[in-house]
């Protein structure tokens, strides 16, 4: 006799099947340029008038069928009607002219009080004026949008994308029109849901809307569309890379790559799909590091187009439980980083926020920053070049995903794509991440290893990790363990001795680790909560006193585990976080910053800078 699968089963796997092929479609844009910023010609960024839709009216008609895939594809907002001035006038019951307005880049829930909390719907519309010239292509490209994106240009639908923290990008050549009057519609939808990446349960702001740069790119009918330019894996002493080319005359062409200040220039020709590979000599670099991030112009051409950009090359690798950059075995100083002026309410909205976190991490003796628990702002990785800061950059694989939903499993596949994509130029970069503190099981590490495979083949020139599981026994230890931690070059772990678990700050130094793997560790997270101005003594919890000692101790159990080579504690500064509801301590805030909301040290502050100012000495002097 067969027996057949529960209905709730076979239900599931069609519904899986087929939000994978909805997903591949749906996720699909043209192909990320790279270093995208650079190529703009007209910002698009500034005031945006804005629709409340909750019931997305907008989108729908009164039977939930959507306008844009009905016969005429007309009728939702993204048409931006106005009103007729006939005598039987066409009921139009919406008008973005005379609606409200926000800034963008900028989130809803910082610049409207009623949007505060709001998930769900708004609708974005931004008019331009842009006329195309014959003989150039044009890309429109939004830096990020949280979450469900649906973007319309002239009233014509140009796609849908998911992820609130990756580019996106259409090109709409032959769709602006040639009186150079136009407008672009944005539906966005921080809604959250269980089979989306992050899943629905976050420890931060679900801040909705266009949170990152806009602006329209032009190139070349034939163009550099791709690039990357590194030094080999584990050599010194080799250049190596590629250029891709995008366009009908991308076959056979010459490209001239030119590093003038190093003596390099090599003109290459580009193969059958568009691309030239290199292998160079390059003994006379410079090597990039935190005491010495040397950035050199790197210049591209092909005909009448050149791309500039400014790249730092160095080595990243492991031997054994030590780290080595270029070579040296180093520790890596650091400390977790949200995409979050605390000082302003909203997302970090341009270089002064970013370049204002990265200083504070300088100040407290930082070479490194886990840059969490997504994909930040392109401008935050050059500046970390530029300030000689290594980064850990990451995926929303966060707490508990859809692990067996095939179209979950795309999703946060391309997001580390184009995270890689966008970052694989970067020297700052040393490690990708790609996922943090997601429970055992065999759904889980087929998927997170799945991803682990596909950062590799990717880029082989990085470390890949992951925040891995711990689990503790009754005679105080603590075991690292985690299957996932086969496939990572490092062995990462959050561990909240002290706070969650673990008594007083004075207990928490009778633990001692169990590490399975040999491999260098640095320590992911660890930290505690304080408010800033309320003291006590080192029992008292949620003082500065408290979270002093916490630290105090936890850099003395830490130092204990053989191959220690690194940490980022959680976190550099307070953040909002909707989950914080304590009224007294909390207030929306995660208190576990070492900087308040205000912009005030902690305590705890110094006692890391001090430990950091020993590991530099030991570590940055070569002894």
């Amino acid at each position: 006799m067969t027996h057949l699968p529960p209905l709730k089963t076979v239900l599931a796997l069609v519904l899986g099947v087929a939000g994978l092929l909805l997903g591949s479609s749906a996720l699909a844009q043209t192909s990320l340029i790279q270093n995208a910023p650079a190529r703009r010609v007209l910002s698009l960024n500034g005031s945006w008038n804005y629709i409340i839709d909750p019931y997305e009216n907008g989108f729908y008609d009164y039977r939930r069928e959507a306008f844009d895939k009905s016969a005429s594809g007309k009728g939702g907002y993204y048409d931006n009607q106005k009103p007729s001035t006939a005598q039987e006038p066409e009921l139009i019951e919406y008008d973005f002219d005379h609606s409200a307005a926000m800034q963008v880049p900028g989130d809803w829930n910082s610049q409207d009080p009623k949007l505060l909390y709001y998930e769900g719907t708004i609708w974005l519309k931004k008019s331009f004026k842009l006329a195309p010239v014959a003989g150039k292509r044009y890309f429109l490209y939004f830096g990020a949008i949280n979450y469900e994106a649906h973007i319309y240009l002239n009233g014509k639908k140009l796609g849908m994308h998911q992820g609130g923290f990756t580019p996106i990008q259409y090109e709409v050549t032959g769709k602006l029109s040639p009186n150079g009057e136009n407008f672009v519609v944005v539906k966005a939808d921080n809604t959250r849901h269980l089979e989306a990446v992050p899943t629905i349960n976050t420890d931060w702001w679900n801040y909705g809307g266009i949170t990152r740069d806009v602006f329209i790119a032009e190139a070349p009918e034939t163009f550099i569309v791709d690039y990357k330019v590194q030094l080999a894996k584990g050599n010194l002493s080799q250049l190596t890379g590629y250029v891709q080319l995008d366009g009908a005359g991308k076959i056979g062409q010459s490209v001239t790559l030119n590093i003038a200040e190093a003596g390099i220039k090599q003109t290459l020709k580009t193969d059958g799909e568009g691309r030239a590979s290199f292998n160079l000599p390059a003994k006379k670099l410079k090597l990039w590091s935190p005491l010495s991030p040397k950035l050199y112009a790197v210049s591209l051409s092909n005909g009448g187009e050149t791309v500039q950009d400014r790249i730092g090359f160095r080595t990243i690798e492991t031997k054994g439980q030590d780290i080595l950059l270029n070579g040296k075995s180093t520790f890596m100083r650091g400390i977790s980083i949200h995409d979050e002026n605390p000082l302003i309410p909203g997302r970090a909205r341009g270089e002064g926020d970013l370049r204002m976190l990265l200083t504070w991490a300088k100040e407290l003796g930082c070479n490194y920053v886990r840059l969490a628990h997504y994909p930040h702002n392109e401008a935050m990785l050059k500046l970390a070049d530029e300030m000689g800061l290594l980064v850990w950059a990451e995926v929303p694989v966060y707490w508990t995903i859809a692990w067996q939903n095939p179209a979950t499993y795309q999703n946060a596949e391309t997001q580390l794509s184009d995270l890689i994509s966008m970052g694989k130029n970067r020297a700052s970069i040393v490690v990708w991440s790609v996922g943090n503190e997601t429970p055992l099981g065999d759904p889980r590490l087929t998927f997170m290893t799945n991803l682990v495979k596909k950062a590799r083949a990717l880029d082989d020139t990085r470390l890949i990790a992951a925040a891995l599981e711990l689990h503790r026994t009754p005679d105080n230890v603590i075991h690292v363990d985690d299957p996932l931690g086969e496939s990572l070059d490092l062995t990462s772990f959050n561990e909240y001795a002290g706070w969650y678990w673990g008594g007083k700050p004075s207990e928490i130094t009778k633990y001692t680790f169990d590490i399975k793997y040999n491999k260098p560790v640095v320590i992911s997270e660890f930290g505690g909560d304080a408010l800033a101005g309320y003291h006590g003594d080192a029992d008292t919890r949620w003082s500065e006193e408290y979270q002093e000692a916490l630290y105090v101790n936890q850099l003395k159990m830490l130092s204990t585990i053989k191959g220690l080579r690194g940490m980022t504690p959680w976190i550099l500064a307070d953040f909002r976080a909707t989950r914080r509801q304590h009224p007294v301590y909390q207030n929306g805030f995660n208190r576990k910053g070492l900087i308040s909301s205000t912009g005030v040290k902690k305590k705890a502050f110094y006692t890391l800078q001090e430990y950091y100012r020993q590991q530099a000495a030991k570590y940055d002097s070569g002894k």
